[in-house]
């Protein structure tokens, strides 16, 4: 009896230490689109993403979204090549109090400075007791599963902002050489969406502001959020997120500018990325935006969803492309049967939409061929909804209009768009991936275009085009 009662007080004690350890482990879920665990019968999300690696892993802390997440505690989950990720069942931060600086956590970023790991945050609050909505808080551990908060440090505005509630989204570097780190923070002046540039001394004593390195050069949103700059050859790149926009990027070359004009790197479902590399190759870490529900055939604008990963790849002219992940396109290897019997076929419509039947659907698939257009209308992939073309879900390529556009209810609305200019006659090879309702649908050295498309799975795929003629070639399907 004594020997039963003390198996199972170790067993408790294990247990009890498990759970407040903040370290216990979920199982490996193969899962390209990562999603958490389901909270009983809430389904979390991925927020703003902080990825970091070291020794072959790659550790995506991100704010999540619902289910066990306080006020966008920041979770972790890590993967070694972007197929299989590990869930951590506990915040590595939470948010404090109701009266804390940081009652909501915000982004920020993870750095090493010799052995010690530092995550630096945004602490926002609506408390009135406060002097700042937002300012940049630290927490530091001996690894990257654990951290404490630094008591009492923080970045507040520059009075030169002329605001104290919009100041967020540190991404620090460590300069070994310098023994500084430096910091862009977003934030904005006048109205004026900034990207702003700190430097601080290694023990984190010294702050010193450096002045805004970018400003939104279109002047229509609020925020450039969750920046991030890196190198690739000789040329520096800044990234952003404007506030209800998309992706963008701008070159340099110098590391805090001055820049070139930003270009689009996504449309405005790939939201909040940030930069990641491991000495071969960097990526695009973000999020694809969802539905409030998954019947709305309308819109798509809720913040948090899936976290999608894309490499970049940089072009002769030292443009940037995203494209798929070499792993994702490799793990798909098994050629399925289309519905025609050739795997070319020409879609010729002199007036209005014409659709060709090609494949159903799956839960996971990847779809490739090559589109040769001769006129200026729209054509591209149909999914079947509610089987009828009134229902239909679009991903349009209109050259006319140099668009790519997701539309819903046959093209009725328009949740997605983003610009691409391309040449008749030229041929195009597309790659577009889906699992479960995310796809990026992709024009290779060209554009990258995440949608999102519920209810479409186990159903009819067609090619369509309108007032066009388009031929299509060499098209694949592939499932893992």
């Amino acid at each position: 009896m004594k020997k039963r009662m003390c198996l199972l007080t170790c067993i408790l004690v294990f247990t009890i230490s498990s759970i407040t350890r903040g370290s216990a482990l979920q199982e490996e879920k193969n899962q390209i689109f990562f999603l958490p665990d389901q909270d009983g019968f809430v389904q979390p999300f991925v927020g703003d993403c902080m990825p970091y690696y070291e020794d072959g892993v790659y550790y995506i802390y991100y704010l999540k979204e619902g289910g066990d997440s306080f006020h966008h505690a920041i979770y972790l989950t890590t993967t070694t090549d972007f197929l299989t990720y590990t869930e951590y069942d506990d915040p590595i931060l939470e948010a404090g109090n109701a009266d804390a600086q940081d009652d909501w956590v915000g982004t920020g970023s993870v750095v090493k400075i010799e052995d010690t790991y530092y995550l630096f945050y945004t602490g926002h609050t609506n408390s009135g007791s406060h002097e700042y909505g937002e300012t940049i808080m630290a927490a530091r551990g001996s690894s990257l599963t654990s951290f404490e908060k630094i008591p009492g440090w923080e970045i507040t505005p520059d009075a030169s902002l002329n605001q104290k509630r919009d100041f967020r989204d540190p991404q620090a570097y460590y300069d070994e050489e310098t023994g500084l780190l430096h910091f862009t923070v977003t934030a904005s002046q006048d109205g004026t969406a900034r990207i702003l540039k700190y430097t601080v001394s290694k023990d984190l004593s010294e702050i010193t502001y450096d002045g805004i390195i970018f400003t939104d050069p279109v002047g229509k949103v609020y925020n450039l959020e969750c920046s991030d700059t890196f190198q690739i050859g000789d040329t520096w790149y800044l990234t952003y997120s404007a506030q209800d926009d998309v992706l963008w990027y701008a070159a340099s070359e110098d590391p805090y500018g001055p820049y070139s004009d930003p270009t689009a790197l996504d449309g405005p479902l790939f939201y909040a990325a940030k930069h990641v590399e491991d000495g071969e190759n960097a990526y695009m870490v973000g999020w694809a935006r969802r539905s409030g529900s998954e019947k709305d055939t309308r819109k798509v604008t809720e913040w948090a969803g899936n976290l999608v990963v894309q490499q970049i790849r940089q072009l002769p002219d030292e443009s940037l492309v995203l494209e798929p992940v070499t792993a994702i396109t490799e793990q798909y290897a098994d050629i399925t049967d289309l519905t025609p019997d050739d795997t070319s076929l020409v879609l010729d419509s002199r007036s209005g939409r014409i659709y060709e039947a090609l494949c159903e659907s799956d839960e996971s698939y990847m779809l490739e061929g090559v589109f040769v257009y001769e006129g200026s209308g729209a054509f591209g992939l149909a999914f079947d909804y509610k089987d009828g073309e009134e229902d239909y879900k679009l991903i349009t390529v209109n050259p006319e209009e140099e668009k790519l556009y997701l539309q819903f209810r046959g093209g009725k609305a328009v949740p997605a768009e983003e610009s691409v200019t391309l040449q008749s006659g030229e041929p195009y090879h597309f790659t577009y991936i889906q699992e479960d309702s995310v796809g990026v649908f992709y024009i290779d050295g060209i554009a990258a275009f995440t949608v999102r498309l519920y209810g479409v799975t186990d159903k009819q795929i067609y090619l369509f085009a309108e007032d066009n003629k388009v031929s299509f070639s060499d098209l694949k399907l592939y499932k893992p």
